[in-house]
């Protein structure tokens, strides 16, 4: 049992009329919980590029604008233990935690003083996204020693006209933006289903290539822990590498593999794979009992491809594209030390993804049967979103030009940016009570999703006496009625789109210092760790893995 009354100051807080406890922790208590061996969600409430500029090492981007989207599928038991924090510039997380004991989260908690107190702490901050996989790929490949390929050795190759492979693991949606001359799009969870379709001669180099570095990393090894005969490499930084060197990208690739390509060859491979890193085969049975454990946090993975998944999947499982899970599971699942059941209908992409996954550190296991296993859990229960009244395109036109109406865009700021409706400013729910104090006139909200606008609406803006409109279908409904739409390139400016980290983005963007700076960034996170956080993965030691 946690003593949380000595480890945490309650302090009552008003909020829409209700009094509610909130529980402050300090750095000292929080760094206790983190590596106490039970299970935590730690939650960064700011928007994403605030998160990503800098955060905690097991930080899970939740964003208050889409806390009640998000927040029951990344952690569904509402018991567990739940610690939010912001800049500790704001009451951004003391907000959060209200709307969280709202959804009935029982055992929330706020980091007094945000990422400004862990900092004065002692405790490093990270900058970027999905920090635990990408800290891993660089000690895997510290570990294994990854053979590795330079762009410009690559572009030799290929100039040669060698029979070497480039398999992409990334996702097709990634693929498309940039992609190595010849590569094909085989994101690094369908690799040891694919490959030998792929690449049926055993002597053919194969090159894999992400990015950045992480994927290129784990993919490489992938195979190369499988046993595959060919000889295989991590193309270094990736695509980013390339183009540092001068070599063309080609952009809007769509060569991918083919959907009937898989191939079960490997499955003996991943089953011993598996086996050599402790990942336990569990039967249905027993993940129904798990399901029913109000002790412990359960996520049901289903790692095929979107196709896949759409056609047929197990009740009350998510989509978890096994290449992403290994590179971004706080995408899918916020709780650390949960338990992870991953399944397939191959046996060789879960065992694969599920040995990564076990010394990345997590609890996962492989669902006996997978698809044909007959299990089913009811789905996380989410809360409805209330209702908000809507306005179509051609009446917001005529209000607009009355001057009757005052339009609040709730768009990502890059949309804004792109193209918005004359008129509209642009907020986003941490700042949206600030943004219209001033207002008069009857607010209408632009948004890709309903349920963020209404949610928005009915936790920043309860009091006001006319209740604002949605306008309905968006900006493709304003759009088709032919209506005018204007770009703003500089508005918001830079420092207001606190939604959008821009050092992640700029490297694809033709901004070559942007890219050396990720390359760098990554590169330097492992120094960054401490010895806490470097022990909690679970790699084997230097001798063992040369002989994975």
């Amino acid at each position: 049992m946690r003593a949380v009354q000595s480890a945490a100051s309650q302090d009552r807080v008003r909020s829409n009329g209700l009094l509610s406890m909130t529980s402050f922790i300090d750095p000292k208590t929080l760094k206790s919980w983190l590596h106490d061996g039970g299970e935590i969600a730690l939650l960064d409430v700011r928007e994403h590029g605030q998160y990503g500029e800098a955060h905690l090492f097991y930080g899970i981007p939740l964003p208050f604008s889409r806390l009640e989207l998000d927040a029951p599928r990344l952690v569904p038991r509402r018991g567990v233990r739940v610690v939010v924090y912001d800049g500790g510039d704001s009451d951004v997380a003391e907000r959060a935690a209200r709307r969280l004991a709202a959804l009935d989260y029982t055992d929330v908690h706020v980091l007094q003083g945000g990422t400004r107190a862990w900092k004065a702490a002692g405790h490093a901050l990270f900058a970027g996204v999905n920090l635990p996989s990408k800290t891993f790929g660089e000690l895997a490949e510290e570990v294994y020693h990854t053979p590795r390929v330079s762009a410009d050795q690559l572009a030799e190759m290929l100039a040669r006209k060698e029979k070497v492979v480039v398999l992409d693991g990334r996702p097709v949606s990634e693929f498309h933006k940039m992609n190595i001359p010849t590569a094909t799009c085989c994101p690094n969870g369908e690799l040891a289903y694919r490959v030998r379709r792929l690449v049926p001669d055993t002597t053919t180099p194969i090159v894999i290539n992400c990015a950045g570095r992480t994927r290129s990393i784990i993919g490489a090894q992938t195979l190369i822990n499988l046993g595959l005969p060919n000889p295989v490499y991590a193309l270094e930084n990736g695509t980013q590498g390339w183009y540092l060197n001068d070599h063309a990208l080609e952009h809007g690739g769509t060569q991918r593999y083919a959907a009937d390509s898989g191939n079960t060859d490997l499955r003996p491979a991943a089953k011993a794979l598996a086996e050599r890193f402790g990942v336990p085969t569990v039967t249905a049975q027993t993940v129904q009992q798990w399901a029913g454990d109000a002790s412990r946090s359960l996520f049901l993975c289903d790692v095929r491809t979107p196709e896949e998944f759409a056609a047929r999947t197990l009740p009350g499982a998510q989509h978890t594209p096994g290449g992403q899970l290994m590179q971004a599971g706080d995408q899918y699942f916020g709780v650390r030390g949960a338990r992870l059941v991953l399944f397939d209908d191959d046996g060789v992409r879960a065992p694969t993804i599920a040995h990564w996954l076990r010394q990345m550190g997590h609890d996962a296991s492989v669902l006996e049967g997978g698809l044909a296993s007959g299990l089913s859990l009811a789905p996380a229960a989410a809360p409805a979103a209330p209702a908000l009244a809507t306005i179509d395109a051609e009446a917001l036109s005529a209000r607009l030009a009355q001057g009757e109406v005052a339009l609040v865009d709730l768009r990502p700021s890059m949309q804004f940016r792109a193209g918005h409706i004359p008129q509209a400013r642009w907020s986003i729910r941490p700042r949206l009570a600030q943004d219209v104090k001033n207002e008069t006139r009857q607010l209408v909200l632009v948004a890709d999703d309903a349920a963020l606008a209404a949610w928005a609406a009915a936790s920043e803006l309860p009091g006001l006496s006319t209740k604002p409109l949605l306008l309905a279908g968006g900006m493709a409904a304003w759009r088709g009625a032919g209506l005018p739409v204007q770009a703003t390139p500089a508005l918001p400016a830079d420092a207001d789109c606190i939604d959008y980290l821009f050092f992640v983005h700029d490297r694809h963007d033709g901004n070559k210092e942007a890219a050396r700076r990720y390359l760098a960034w990554e590169t330097g996170l492992v120094a960054q760790l401490d010895a806490q956080e470097r022990s909690a993965f679970r790699l084997p030691a230097a001798s063992a893995a040369r002989h994975a």
